[in-house]
């Protein structure tokens, strides 16, 4: 295939006997395991999993099972989308989110997977279920118009919205459409729903998003352990598009007004109840309208609202948490210079103490009732996700699920190799390496530069599905990825630093960085190419107007001109954080680090690959590039999705875009310089 034909620049001899390379083929046979949920009598952990069906071009999820203790993980749900299993307190009950009757809707099922049937049948589904604590109602989100008293005016509605055969939308406010969607007149609320069957009642009513759209962390909603009480996040702030101002209430389950119980400027989500009711714990940022601000865990005294922060101290994000089931603990996930580790903090207050780390990222962390047991899931970037078991008393992890053994393998997937270089400023600069497949270090390989998006954002010890490194290192690639200034879990301070210098410092960070890399001895540094998404794609973008020095360049929805990108994206709180204001504030900010106003110096051939769904950086702009491209006469080509919006989630369209990408840096890097 021509993707591989560059080795014909680089004389590299085939190896033999060698393993199969680890394709795009190859990841598409693996199960991604997700979800997972410890039964309340700690026997059991239910979780999903979603597996490619390339017939139907989907990536449907299913139901599993394994003991605590160990044994065969098996599948109770076959038919149909099944996700979000949530048990019920005695365990011997299911509920999930099931799409197998059309609309995904509530279900419940017995702990086998047996007698399944549906809770609701809402004409704008349902999702999100969550059991109350006492067993007695189920709690869920569904998109209601918010001016209808009854699922009767609902369906009525949408029954007609769908029918009408003019689909012109009128709007008077912002934040008109989202990540892939347009906004509708319905709005996402909270119900409740008796666990036998009934009316569900919402529990947010009005005409904003509660809960909003997450900024991560896990769910914005959660139910009192005595199950009496709803406490979610809303953002109430006029304008949405340029708030990131959610703030935590409480509802009664039964229905009735909202109290809100935080007040801070920033975001306020992720609320978890102590076992015990007395504490609620959440994730807060303190600075307004910045979305990459460090998030730091908080608990709130219900008896008293008082609240303490937890992690002042502590120069890195907090994650996900969970309550200890004697409520005086909390155990959080923490990002750390590539990896994400468990560290444990009292609920009064103190240092945290590392539970969990190594060269790993760790997640999803749960205890049995009694607390003896620890279940969590852990990856690596030669390793996909599985659940693994600990005792709290320490000693070493047991591998609860191996889904994924038999289908690698065949493979050798290499491990990640890091390095540190010198960046701006004398900024130490951290990147995750790995060698291609077949390496031998007497032979000299073509190296692929990898830019992470976000900008806030950072390559870590994971398993990456859209953008895999393993996939582009068995091609043949020393693959790259550094994590220079604006990178998350090295410090507040490290992340800031790309604010309103898009294409300073962190562009030097990444220069540096592929220095370093054309210096190693198994380098050529004449066969290099960069390649990004989101951010990345910016910054291939930028690399075409500043530097010749690779042989080719792929730009995955990027941004090309950051002025007609302010005016196009939805979540408008991000261009004027990092830009400090929209263009007409300053304008100089814009024009100073926007490629689009360095054309006249793009040499380098480049792939440019968008989504026409995609709303956070809209399509626009990277035809804007392929437009510029192609008027100067640079080798480019454009690979265009109606179908998909930021991500390229689909799985034939997964295919093509490997096959593409791979194709387009081989033929460029086989080529001899001019």
């Amino acid at each position: 295939m021509r993707r591989f034909l560059f080795a014909w620049c680089l004389l590299i001899p085939p190896v033999a006997a060698q393993k199969p390379a680890f394709d795009i083929q190859a990841l598409l046979k693996l199960a991604r395991l997700a979800e997972p949920q410890v039964s309340p009598d700690g026997k059991m952990v239910a979780f999903t999993v979603s597996t490619a069906d390339l017939d139907r071009n989907t990536r449907p999820r299913q139901i599993w099972v394994v003991p605590v203790e160990g044994g065969e993980p098996r599948p109770i749900t076959r038919e149909g989308n099944n996700e979000r299993p949530r048990w019920s307190p005695d365990s011997k009950r299911l509920a999930f989110v099931s799409s197998r009757g059309g609309a995904p809707q509530v279900w419940l099922m017995d702990a086998d997977g047996a007698n399944a049937r549906a809770v609701t049948r809402l004409a704008g589904g349902a999702s999100g279920v969550l059991f109350a604590p006492d067993g007695k109602n189920l709690v869920f989100t569904s998109e209601v118009y918010p001016d209808c008293a009854d699922e009767a005016c609902n369906q009525a509605r949408l029954e007609a919205e769908k029918s009408a055969q003019v689909k012109a939308r009128t709007y008077t406010t912002l934040l008109y459409r989202h990540w892939n969607e347009w906004q509708s007149a319905r709005r996402k609320h909270i119900f409740a729903v008796p666990v036998e069957g009934g009316t569900p009642k919402d529990l947010t009513p009005g005409n904003r998003d509660a809960p909003p759209f997450s900024l991560g962390g896990g769910d914005d909603y959660a139910v009192s352990p005595d199950g009496q009480e709803v406490c979610f996040a809303m953002n109430t702030d006029a304008e949405a598009a340029t708030s990131t101002n959610s703030d935590l209430f409480v509802a009664p389950i039964a229905g009735g007004e909202a109290k809100r119980i935080t007040a801070n400027l920033g975001a306020d989500n992720g609320p978890v109840y102590s076992p015990d009711g007395k504490y609620i714990a959440y994730r807060a940022q303190f600075r307004a309208g910045y979305e990459s601000d460090r998030w730091r865990l908080v608990v709130m005294d219900r008896a008293g609202a008082r609240n303490n922060t937890l992690t002042e101290g502590l120069d890195r994000s907090v994650g996900s948490c969970t309550w200890s089931p004697d409520s005086g603990r909390l155990f959080m996930t923490v990002e750390d210079r590539g990896r994400t580790a468990v560290h444990m903090i009292s609920a009064a207050g103190g240092a945290s103490r590392v539970i969990i780390s190594g060269a790993s990222t760790v997640d999803d962390v749960q205890f049995t009732p009694d607390g003896k047991t620890m279940i969590y899931t852990e990856q690596a970037g030669a390793r996909p996700t599985e659940l693994y078991r600990v005792s709290s008393a320490g000693g070493a992890a047991v591998q609860l699920t191996r889904l994924n053994t038999a289908a690698l393998d065949p493979y050798a997937l290499p491990s990640f190799e890091e390095l540190w270089v010198e960046g701006a400023e004398g900024m130490r600069v951290h990147s995750l390496l790995l060698k291609p497949h077949g390496f031998q270090k007497d032979k000299k390989y073509p190296a692929l530069i990898l830019i992470h998006g976000g900008p806030q954002s950072a390559w870590k010890e994971n398993f990456n599905w859209r953008w895999n490194p393993q996939v582009f290192a068995a091609a043949g690639f020393v693959v790259v990825m550094p994590n220079p200034r604006g990178s998350t879990g090295y410090g507040q301070r490290f992340t800031d630093e790309i604010n309103a210098d898009w294409g300073g410092k962190v562009y030097d960070d990444i220069m540096a960085v592929a220095d370093h890399a054309a210096a190693l001895s198994y380098v050529d540094p004449d066969c290099m190419a960069a390649a990004g998404g989101s951010y990345g794609g910016y910054m291939a973008n930028w690399m075409l107007g500043h530097t010749n020095r690779f042989r080719a360049l792929v730009s995955h929805a990027g941004v090309f001109d950051l002025r007609s990108m302010a005016g196009e994206t939805e979540e408008l709180w991000f261009p004027a954080w990092e830009f400090r204001g929209m263009p007409w504030d300053n304008p100089e900010t814009y024009s100073r680090w926007s490629p689009s106003y360095f054309v006249k110096e793009f040499k380098t051939p480049t792939l440019v690959i968008h989504g026409e769904l995609d709303y956070r950086v809209p399509a626009g702009q990277g035809l804007q590039l392929f437009t510029a491209l192609q008027m100067q006469k640079v080798p480019s080509k454009l690979l265009l999705y109606p179908d998909e919006g930021h991500w390229i989630q689909k799985p034939k369209n997964s295919v093509l875009w490997y096959q593409t990408f791979l194709d387009w840096i081989g033929e460029w890097t086989k080529k001899a310089p001019k």
